[in-house]
């Protein structure tokens, strides 16, 4: 074994930055072990030097995250700070000055991922980011390297905890949006201000990297078709029961059929009682990923928190230090398809949509023209009403976005139609 240990410098000491520090220090020699030489824990870059950190040598705290990462002698930069300023400009100050990044930054490589690849291959460093995505399942890895022979045709998970604890309470209890929110946030599981998650955001940009691995093609965020979930309703999920479904927020990544253009999309959608992502409970995440000849596969798990995406980072470390023993880097960014992001008015799938309409002769077959003019062919037709006022749920078959939209334009011009109450996709067939 190597005797000179390799050293770390970590950017941010929050939950999932001190868990990294408390297992280098408490498995060092584990990890010392399966890495072939001494892991050090060699500076600590924070916003409140102050602070007190259980099992963290003060002396190693620093306010200067810059002057720590431009260090000649910091062989892996851990970046867990989030955002994309100053991380950007840290990592790729990390790699002029020799030094190889393990980052958890969602943000920062949905958005500019492809210049920080582009950074780490001129200075001849590796970028790992397994726990920017589903915490602590492995997936980035399987997706760039045990599936680097086979192609991947699809990839349809549920990526965030927070909106799958929530859409999961408002299934099981029969909760509304905002009380099952409460719930989460009591809970720990939302944020003070869940922007983030519930308007998928957080979701997006895992689905922009996740399509730019499965298809070597550069997908931004900016290409992304995002949805939130705030307007999902007890209402909705009853209708999904009533289809033999529940409703998760997934993300959906996939390529066309001829193979020609990939599209990437994050929306609250009903699925089949049936599929394996409907039983997925709680805070927690899993990803459906399908390609030619490995099937299926469903990689399951917690998604977020301090330990679990320690335990991400911790890997990527011991793949990063180990090639920098041997003086080889791991896979970098592969982009070589190039293939064309369509828009989501391209993308086919199916929908359920529930309208309010004149309980009045004539209304369902209005409707039903208004459907066939677009081109949407409608599966079944469920009507209930009184008093004047009716509800009417429509499933159709699978057709494009875009003429679903054109449709539903329509649909609001009627006079006998007095609101679209929901729209909803249906995936997972």
């Amino acid at each position: 074994m190597r005797t000179r240990p390799l050293k770390v410098a970590l950017l941010g000491c929050g939950v999932v930055g001190s868990e990294v520090a408390r297992i280098m220090t408490t498995h060092a020699a584990d990890l010392a072990a399966r890495i072939g030489a001494p892991v050090e824990l060699a500076g600590v870059a924070v916003r409140r030097p102050d602070k007190v950190r259980e099992g963290i040598d003060p002396a190693l705290v620093t306010t200067d995250a810059t002057a720590l990462v431009k260090r000649g002698d910091i062989d892996v930069v851990v970046e867990v700070i989030g955002g994309i300023e100053p991380a950007r400009t840290l990592i790729t100050t990390a790699f002029a000055h020799g030094a190889s990044v393990v980052s958890a930054n969602k943000a920062l490589i949905a958005q500019d991922g492809a210049a920080l690849h582009a950074a780490a291959d001129e200075h001849g460093r590796d970028l790992y980011y397994e726990a920017a995505v589903a915490g602590a399942i492995p997936l980035i890895r399987p997706l760039r390297e045990s599936l680097a022979g086979d192609k991947v045709n699809r990839v349809l998970g549920i990526v965030n905890g927070t909106t799958n604890f929530i859409l999961d309470a408002m299934d099981s209890t029969g909760a509304g949006y905002q009380e099952a929110l409460d719930e989460a946030t009591a809970l720990g599981y939302a944020e003070a201000d869940p922007t983030a998650d519930v308007e998928a955001f957080d979701a997006a940009a895992k689905a922009a990297i996740l399509a730019g691995i499965a298809f070597h093609t550069r997908v931004r965020l900016d290409d992304v078709y995002r949805e939130g979930m705030t307007e999902v309703t007890a209402a909705d999920f009853a209708s999904a029961k009533e289809m033999g479904c529940t409703i998760k927020l997934l993300a959906i990544c996939e390529r066309a059929a001829d193979g020609g253009s990939v599209t990437a999309r994050v929306h609250p959608a009903m699925i089949p009682l049936s599929h394996p992502l409907a039983n997925v409970r709680e805070a927690y995440n899993a990803v459906f990923v399908e390609s030619e000849a490995a099937g299926q596969l469903m990689f399951y798990g917690p998604g977020a928190g301090g330990s679990p995406t320690a335990s991400a980072v911790l890997g990527d470390l011991v793949a990063v230090c180990r090639n920098r023993i041997g003086g080889a880097t791991g896979p970098g960014e592969s982009a070589y398809a190039a293939l064309p992001v369509s828009p989501m008015g391209d993308v086919v799938t199916r929908y359920h949509i529930s309208l309010d309409v004149a309980d009045k002769p004539g209304v369902l077959a209005q409707v039903a023209t208004v459907f066939a003019e677009h081109g949407v062919s409608i599966d079944t037709v469920r009507q209930s009403g009184k008093d004047g006022e009716a509800s009417l749920v429509v499933v159709t078959h699978r057709a494009s976005d875009a003429a679903l939209g054109g449709t539903v334009e329509a649909l609001r011009k009627l006079d006998t139609v007095r609101g679209v109450a929901s729209i909803m996709r249906v995936e997972g067939e």
